[in-house]
């Protein structure tokens, strides 16, 4: 009995010492805290960096300047011109994977106001090998990079069903956006936000010079910010309501590039994929010959090779591939790639397609009339122009206003 009682005051203390403990643990400190620590604290926040807004103008097709030189008969000069809408767009898709950037436009040209540029240049493409050449510049006219970009894609890749209706051409892109994104890493936020204030201003110099160039000065094509017109200049304000108009313009042509590179998808992924075949054939019989010209027996060894390729495939690009390998066989990888849609009724389809596709740099658009303060204007002809002439119609918007604190 007595026993029992000592476990039983025994189990009571030791209840009421761990309450005691728990109850001490969980004291919290409050009331105001003290600037010290107020001051630590601030310091420790991590403060996110500015989104730039991002220009792609259409990339340049990096066609020969004398389409009869050799150099020429490797190129597809309407493909090429169809490609060079094609890869901005796709550049634009990796940038915004990334969520490093704010808004990501394709454009015309380089005229259009961003915070950073990116300006691409094909250098080669034919279905197994790609390079690009990509220069980044921000609106302040200082260069970040410029560095080629290279991808092969893997003899496979079409026979793979889990890539069907996917881009071999996707990895390049994607190296291209991380190493940009790298780049981002490489300046301030305080140099980011400045970029961001200098473009305002340059957009703003497109309608009065004199009002906007006094904030920045030039040291070649360098700008660099020297002040800030007040939060509440009416001139800046009007500047900026503008830009959103011309912000909205822009991206009504995105849907334009989107439909652009929908229609040629088809077409090109057809292309790539017979192209692939067609290459890795012909660099099959350079390699075995060793440096040596190509004999009779090596032209039917490659006919019959993109024959086999085409035929071991399911896919009809593949199978007009190989009926191509087998009657032009003995003729260059690169030139098969211009001549190899003319062998069949539905090859010459895709053909048709991408050569009409490429017949222009710019995308050609339907007539549009646009609306702004009361006033509109009808823009005609190709992306390039319209874009043109809506810059036109700003600054007549501009020029008329009387009161630029007038509110929009």
């Amino acid at each position: 009995m007595v026993f029992k009682k000592i476990i039983t005051v025994f189990v009571i203390l030791t209840f009421f010492l761990s309450g005691c403990a728990t109850h001490n643990r969980t004291t919290s400190t409050v009331g105001p805290v003290p600037s010290s620590s107020y001051s630590k604290a601030v310091k420790n926040q991590v403060t996110s960096a500015p989104l730039l807004e991002v220009i792609i103008p259409v990339f340049d097709p990096g066609l020969p300047e004398d389409m009869s030189e050799e150099e020429a008969k490797e190129v597809w000069p309407e493909l090429r011109r169809a490609e060079a809408n094609r890869f901005a767009l796709k550049m634009k898709d990796a940038l915004e994977a990334t969520g490093k950037f704010g808004a990501v436009r394709v454009t015309p040209d380089g005229s259009a106001t961003g915070d950073l540029y990116i300006l691409g240049r094909i250098e080669a493409s034919n279905g197994r090998e790609v390079a690009m050449e990509i220069e980044v510049v921000d609106i302040s006219g200082k260069r970040w990079m410029e560095k080629s970009f290279e991808h092969e894609v893997s003899p496979d890749f079409h026979r793979d069903q889990r890539n069907k209706g996917l881009d071999p051409y996707d990895p390049l892109f994607e190296k291209a956006a991380a190493k940009i994104v790298e780049e981002l890493g490489d300046h301030s936020l305080q140099a980011l936000s400045d970029l961001q204030y200098i473009a305002d201003l340059r957009f703003g110099t497109n309608f009065s010079e004199e009002t906007f160039m006094q904030y920045m000065e030039t040291r070649g094509n360098i700008f660099s910010l020297v002040s800030k017109p007040s939060d509440d200049d009416p001139m800046l304000a009007r500047v900026k309501a503008i830009r959103v108009r011309d912000q909205l313009f822009i991206d009504s042509l995105q849907d334009n590039y989107v439909s652009f590179s929908d229609q040629m998808n088809e077409s090109y992924l057809m292309w790539q994929e017979q192209s692939l075949f067609e290459t890795q054939a012909a660099w099959e019989a350079k390699k075995k010959s060793m440096g040596l010209a190509l004999g009779g027996v090596l032209l039917i060894g490659l006919a019959v090779l993109a024959g086999v390729s085409g035929s071991n495939s399911n896919s009809t690009g593949a199978s007009a591939a190989g009926a191509t390998g087998a009657i032009l066989g003995g003729l260059a990888g690169a030139s098969l790639l211009s001549k190899s849609f003319k062998t069949s009724e539905e090859a010459k389809v895709h053909r048709d397609a991408l050569n009409e596709l490429g017949q222009s740099i710019d995308m050609e658009l339907s007539p549009r009339v646009i609306a702004f303060e009361k006033q509109s204007v009808e823009l005609t002809g190709d992306a390039r122009e319209q874009f043109a002439q809506w810059r036109e119609f700003l600054q007549k918007i501009y020029a008329e206003e009387q009161t630029p604190d007038v509110q929009l």
